[in-house]
């Protein structure tokens, strides 16, 4: 659920071996960087500790994350997003689509990686930096939802009504991964998810109880 993008391969197509060693040098310099964080903390990490755990030069880790933020918050799910959505039925409300294939991916990232996802979760309240570059990519997902908006509604992706709605659900799931950590990754993630969906949906009654 976070923004930096990778690049996913064609449905039903066997990445090259380029694209392998790709993708394998970019999990070994995030598992590095996630594994010293755990040691030393965020702002004792250096891109240089970084380069050197993951056997690579700083130089590499630059070329696949321009920043040391982008390390904590590229995941090879992301780009998954709007081909999961495109496939869903093009009568179904932007916002059940969206919950199938959100409540999908937290599955999935935090099944094969909890740690992982705990770890990111708690930056992003704990760092200004992470915070920050967070809020600046996730205008990509944005643009993204735009366009898919766009054509299930038959609107212009510039719309203002389009935009509004697009950067609505975009805060709200971050938000909501933000309370998720604040509260020590007590509650379970997708019905946080669903939770803010649903709100989102019928609209905001003041005075509610929450389920």
């Amino acid at each position: 659920m976070t923004a930096a993008r990778t690049t996913a391969s064609a449905p039903g197509s066997r990445p090259g071996l380029r694209e392998r060693k790709k993708l394998k040098t970019r999990i070994a310099i995030r598992e590095a960087t996630y594994r010293l964080i755990e040691e030393q903390g965020y702002e004792a990490t250096t891109v240089e500790q970084i380069a050197e755990a993951a056997e690579v030069s700083a130089s590499t880790v630059f070329r696949y994350f321009p920043t040391k933020e982008d390390i904590v918050l590229t995941d090879e799910y992301d780009p998954l997003l709007e081909q999961e959505l495109r496939a869903r039925p093009a009568d179904e409300p932007i916002v059940e689509s969206l919950r199938h294939v959100l409540r999908r991916a937290v599955n999935l990232g935090f099944t094969e990686e909890p740690e992982v996802s705990r770890l990111r979760t708690r930056l992003m309240i704990e760092v200004p930096a992470v915070r920050s570059r967070l809020l600046e990519s996730m205008s990509v997902t944005g643009r993204m939802l735009c366009r898919v908006i766009a054509e299930r509604t038959g609107r212009d992706a510039g719309d203002l009504e389009v935009r509004v709605f697009a950067m609505g659900l975009i805060a709200a799931l971050t938000e909501t991964a933000a309370y998720w950590a604040e509260h020590d990754h007590r509650d379970d993630l997708g019905e946080l998810v669903d939770r803010s969906l649903t709100m989102l949906a019928a609209g905001f009654a003041p005075g509610r109880e929450a389920p």
